[in-house]
């Protein structure tokens, strides 16, 4: 489950994409709290498939109820991006900065970037030139087609190819340092 915010109003109509740099992703049991779905000023809380999916779309495990996959992913953050750290294990705060400046555009768009298929990490999800409109997982020698109730049309994983990577940078090189997202089941199904 994803948090961005409070996204929606009295009547549970979004009005806004994200509030705060603070993209998280959460379980959905801890400690026995029981939430009502978009309570009027609560967060609006997020759905996705998988942690790979939330990743991608640039939120971050809850330092809360994540505690120890917060701490997996902030020790390969700062392994795979020391130069954003400063060298020293970076705080939520620091971490939500950057992921912030990855993620969208001045236009509000997802930002995304090109790299060679070929050099990316299991675990990020990527469009082909080909599909654009399509995100793809990267898992292992394969590429599987994402869609809201699992990964679907699963492929080869062509060598010699460039992508758009929809996972935020300092994501990818967490990934590529150590951190393994958590994948749907559908993946080895």
């Amino acid at each position: 489950m994803g948090n961005r915010g409070v996204l929606h109003d009295s009547t549970k109509t979004i009005r806004r994409s994200w509030q705060l740099k603070r993209w998280i992703l959460c379980v959905t049991e801890f400690k026995h709290r029981k939430r009502t779905i978009m309570t009027p000023g609560r967060y609006t809380e997020l759905f996705f498939l998988d942690e790979a999916t939330g990743l991608a779309a640039g939120h971050r495990p809850c330092a809360e109820c994540q505690r120890q996959r917060f701490l997996e992913f902030r020790d390969a953050w700062l392994a795979g991006n020391p130069q954003l750290a400063g060298g020293k294990a970076p705080t939520a705060i620091e971490i939500d900065e950057q992921l912030h400046a990855e993620r969208l555009n001045a236009g509000g768009e997802q930002m995304q970037f090109e790299a060679a298929l070929d050099g990316l990490p299991d675990g990020v999800l990527v469009t082909l030139d080909a599909e654009p409109d399509r995100a793809f997982l990267v898992w292992r020698e394969e590429l599987f087609a994402w869609s809201p109730s699992g990964y679907r049309h699963r492929r080869p994983r062509p060598t010699g190819t460039m992508v758009s990577v929809i996972t935020p940078l300092s994501t990818v090189t967490a990934i590529r340092a150590g951190y393994v997202p958590a994948i749907h089941k559908s993946v080895s199904g």
